[in-house]
């Protein structure tokens, strides 16, 4: 996960009144997170789960282990994403169970009794695209195992809100929306059945609420209802209505009302918000979220915003302790914050990786950067790899486009980005032009939230940008041309998920539909694929001169053609995934043609039925390899589509709204968890080699990386940050069986062996029992693994770490791996040859090492480094074993005299008296008064002096080798005189 560390949409929010620094929130597509520091850290609990859209969650007052998950975003938007019903876990979060309501899709509350655990009442919305019949009202008296629905008014009206009376658990109130939304951008429909509801009997039955309130006449639609705590009789709504809405009070427990405010702000936009809450104390302050956040002191009469922009917009859900009302918990479209002090200051959300991509590119640099449109916050770019070892927020930036944005950076400079609408930003200067194809909007060209913006494959200079016809300029968007005529439907269909809300109006309703999607070819300029929101494919052979229409029978009006995958390797293949979730169809839909859209078959054996797919990628080097991603997680297949695997192995459920093969890496943009790597997928393309024997897969390039060992202090463990590829070469292999014994050879162009590793193996000083904590200087060198299965050695590009110098910096700073540690040196760029044995069966591949291509030093640079390093690196190996050889000597000399000279100039035994010299000063001292200790260490650290950087070491360095080796050489014949 590389980050962004920028929240997203958050909808589910609560704490725990007796641990105040205890807090859970639900993100619409990113799972449960809690935080138990008041929201300086937060940590994902949930994502085993095979969802990660969350609606509500609610902790038990009385055992706070007992948490409740209620799954589907709970609300009604253009973009959203359904559950799989209720979870629980018993143990604080550690386990989950799933308890049913599978078929709710979407929990809007979620509520718990009191003092009974096992009570629970469930708002289910209910499918948001289509009629069903589990919606409404759920309660469980069991924990979950069981559940009754308790308040149902028909299948097209759902409960959005339900909640206890603080001080009466047997008084509850519910609100039931009618409204559903429709298959094209900003549809929906409402129904006259909104209503308030009263419970007296802990549920049993109900009655509605009407008196002072707007009428189905008067437009009703969501309510959002709060109890005072300290006064039950206080009540207060905000309510959405075309008449009449607005903020009302009730000071008898909700049985009339009086509108008290009619200030849009803070009831506007019903099918995003309807949150209020009052202060524990006092029941003349109140709070409500909306766009921003409003807080009354005078019972609603007058109002005044405590946050907002630019602190964050779009608020669902607010939490106040009743114990410490100055704690509070709010939840918005920018993720969780927290403030201890009333509302002063807030946590941050800028450390919750549960950002909401629509689209992902990548650019051409190296490391080359990730960018796509955020929900909510706006186009980012992100760095595949940090200079520290980790990717932090200096390698974050926005890009100058809005958040629907697909962004295309320019292929020729990686400086340029476009984005959206279409916006041309420069990273060097942070500068914006509008550079679209109409500066004002005409009646003819229609646009959505979210439009493909992308190069030609096949011309850098063409830009394509789709609205409801084609377009492209071919000079960064000074001028355009229109290469399409409206490729959208003339008349389409209303689809029957819309049911009783289809009216006659809706049946001659104008086009509404763009260009969704856009697959330009990879073999051939003039091929471009396009697809509609409406369901329509269409391809052009000739630039865009004429269009055919090659739609799959199989689709009809408003099935999404969410995106379009062009072959690789034939002109007439095309991929195209289809979502036909507003349809209220959650099938997973890929189809392929390989005849220029002639035939078309469908492709989804293997993926969950329960899956719209929203993404199809082709591999451009292995034919047949096909990535997908669904609502769910990333599939793979490896036969052309005819049969698919999950890959979702530790990545957590989410929306997977976007694939890109870049290189060997494969970077996936979710809808609520950010941005994913997974690094080199190239053994995917070697499955058909699998069988029963072992396989050595063929390594991807390796690149040697150096971190910035002498920057800026090292970020707090606390700092949120994105995981860097691994450094050096990462080495596949396949096991059919568990093996005994695997060991890794690692050969030069000459043959000669630059390092070995083995199975299981240790490394152990000869020393060790004399040092200060022996055990710390046990551990396994490497993971080579002998286990069955695909398993990934990593191997650092270095030779053999030296051997343990002394007592003191050199043995730490390799044993603890310290960015100052004195490592093996790198390997030379060049050709290596890997030697897997696996019980004796030898398996051989080739391996190719290059410089960072940042890197500008010439290849004799390189050599130089090379060369003096290697010529330290030996040098200190032959003091390390004229060393273990004096010690050998010591057991036999029997001379008191000659023992003492050895052991002071050869072993380096300390004596409390003998200070620096015994070791040594760091500048080079005569041969008398030098000993082979500090001998080492002067080598140790001229050669982390030559291993900080790519670049041609300073003629000081190379007198200082030079120096340090006219002593070794001296130390090498006095120990054959003594010898």
């Amino acid at each position: 996960m590389i980050g962004p560390f920028r929240a997203g949409r958050t909808v589910g929010a609560v704490g725990v009144p007796s641990q105040p620094n205890v807090f859970f929130v639900g993100h619409n597509n990113g799972g449960v997170w809690k935080t138990d520091d008041y929201g300086r850290t937060w940590n994902p609990i949930f994502d085993e789960a095979p969802t990660g859209s969350v609606g509500d969650l609610a902790v038990s007052p009385s055992n706070p282990n007992i948490i409740y998950v209620g799954t589907g975003e709970g609300l009604h938007r253009p973009d959203l994403a359904v559950g799989d019903g209720i979870f629980k876990s018993t143990d604080g979060g550690e386990n989950w169970e799933h308890i049913g309501l599978e078929d709710v899709q979407q929990v809007s509350r979620v509520i718990v009794h009191p003092t009974n655990p096992d009570i629970v009442f469930v708002a289910g919305l209910g499918h948001p695209y289509g009629a069903n019949e589990m919606r409404g009202v759920f309660r469980s008296t069991d924990g979950g195992s069981n559940w009754e629905k308790v308040l149902y008014v028909n299948h097209n009206t759902g409960a959005v809100q339900v909640e206890f009376d603080p001080n009466n658990p047997d008084i509850l109130f519910a609100d039931m929306w009618e409204h559903q939304e429709g298959p094209w951008e900003n549809a929906k429909f409402s129904g006259p059945n909104s209503n308030l509801y009263k419970s007296v009997d802990g549920g049993s039955t109900w009655r509605k609420i009407i008196e002072g309130l707007p009428t189905a006449e008067d437009g009703f639609g969501r309510i959002g209802v709060a109890f005072a705590p300290s006064n039950s009789n206080r009540m207060y709504a905000t309510v959405d209505a075309k008449n009449n809405g607005g903020v009302y009070k009730s000071d008898d427990a909700g049985e009339s009302w009086t509108l008290v405010s009619t200030d849009y702000r803070l009831w506007g936009r019903g099918s995003d918000f309807a949150e209020i809450k009052v202060h524990p104390n006092n029941e003349n302050q109140l709070f409500v979220g909306n766009i921003a956040a409003y807080r009354s002191d005078d019972a609603g009469k007058s109002w005044t915003s405590i946050k907002g922009a630019p602190g964050g917009d779009d608020y669902h859900r607010i939490w106040i302790n009743p114990l410490q009302p100055e704690i509070m918990l709010f939840a918005a479209d920018q993720g969780a914050v927290i403030t201890v002090n009333g509302g002063k200051t807030w946590s941050s959300w800028y450390n919750q990786p549960t950002a909401q991509l629509y689209h992902v590119s990548t650019d051409n640099q190296w490391p080359y950067w990730v960018y796509g449109g955020q929900q909510e916050s706006g186009a980012i770019g992100v760095a595949s790899r940090g200079n520290g070892g980790q990717i932090t927020f200096r390698e974050f930036m926005g890009v100058g486009a809005d958040e629907y944005a697909y962004v295309a950076v320019d292929p020729k400079d990686h400086n340029i980005v476009y984005g959206g609408r279409v916006l041309r930003f420069d990273k060097r200067t942070g500068q914006t032009q509008f550079v679209g194809p109409e500066v004002l909007r005409s009646g003819e060209t229609r646009f959505l939230r979210t439009m493909p913006l992308l190069f030609h494959p096949k011309d850098d200079d063409m830009l394509l940008f789709g609205t409801n016809v084609v377009w492209k300029t071919l000079d960064g968007g000074q001028n355009w041309e229109k290469i399409s005529p409206d490729l959208t439907r003339k008349q389409p269909e209303v689809p029957s998920s819309v049911g009783d809300f289809i009216t006659e109006e809706l049946k001659t309703m104008p086009q509404r539909a763009i260009v969704y999607a856009l697959g330009p070819s990879h073999l051939n300029k003039d091929v471009i694929w396009a697809g509609t929101d409406d369901g329509l494919v269409h391809v052009t052979r000739d630039g865009g001169n004429t269009w055919k229409n090659v739609t799959p029978s199989d689709l009809s009006s408003w099935d999404k053609i969410s995106q379009i995958d062009a072959g690789h390797f034939n002109e007439g293949t095309a991929f195209i995934a289809v979502n036909a979730i507003r349809k209220d169809n959650m099938t997973p839909l890929v189809y392929k043609t390989h005849d220029f859209g002639q035939t078309w078959q469908l492709i989804n054996n293997g993926m969950n039925p329960n899956g719209p797919v929203n993404t199809v990628r082709e591999d451009h080097l292995a034919p047949g390899l096909l990535f997908a991603g669904t609502e769910r997680e990333v599939y793979f297949s490896s036969d052309d589509g005819e049969n698919w695997q999950s890959l979702r192995m530790n990545m957590p459920a989410s929306s997977i709204r976007d694939l890109v093969i870049k290189d060997n890496d494969l970077v996936i943009g979710t809808h609520g968890r950010s941005i994913w790597i997974l690094d080199d997928f190239s053994p995917l393309r070697e499955l058909a080699k699998l069988g029963n024997t072992p396989h050595l897969f063929e390594p991807s390039l390796a690149t040697r990386v150096r971190h910035n060992m002498f920057g800026d202090t090292p970020l707090p463990p606390e700092e949120p940050t994105g995981q860097n590829p691994p450094d050096g070469a990462m080495i596949n292999y396949y096991l059919p069986i568990d093996a005994k014994e695997v060991s890794l050879k690692i050969l030069d162009n000459n043959g000669h062996l630059v390092n070995e590793f083995k199975s299981n193996e240790v490394l152990k000083l000869p020393d060790s029992t004399s040092l200060p904590h022996p055990t710390y200087w046990i551990r396994p060198l490497n993971e080579l693994s002998t286990k069955k299965g695909h398993q990934r050695f990593v191997w650092n590009l270095r030779y053999p770490n030296p051997p343990e110098a002394k007592q003191g910096y050199a043995i730490a700073a390799v044993q603890y791996d310290t960015p100052l540690s004195p490592k093996g040196p790198f390997v030379a760029p060049g050709k290596y040859s890997l030697k897997l044995n696996v019980d004796g069966q030898v398996l051989e591949q080739e391996l190719r090492v290059r410089l960072d291509p940042r890197v500008t030093s010439s290849a004799a640079d390189i050599q130089l480094q090379t060369d003096l390093s290697m010529q330290v690196y030996n040098a200190y190996e032959e003091l390390y074993a004229m060393r273990m050889a004096a010690r050998e000597l010591l057991n036999t000399e029997k001379s008191r005299k000659r023992r003492e000279a050895i052991a002071k100039k050869f072993i380096g035994n300390r004596d409390p008296n003998d200070g620096d010299q015994l070791y040594g000063s760091i500048s080079a001292l005569p041969f008398k008064d030098e000993t082979l200790v500090g001998l080492q260490e002067k080598l140790l650290h001229v050669l982390v002096v030559l291993q900080a950087s790519d670049s041609r070491p300073t003629q000081a360095t190379v007198d200082a080798v030079e120096k340090l080796l006219e002593t070794k050489d001296q130390f090498l014949n006095e120990w054959e005189t003594i010898n």
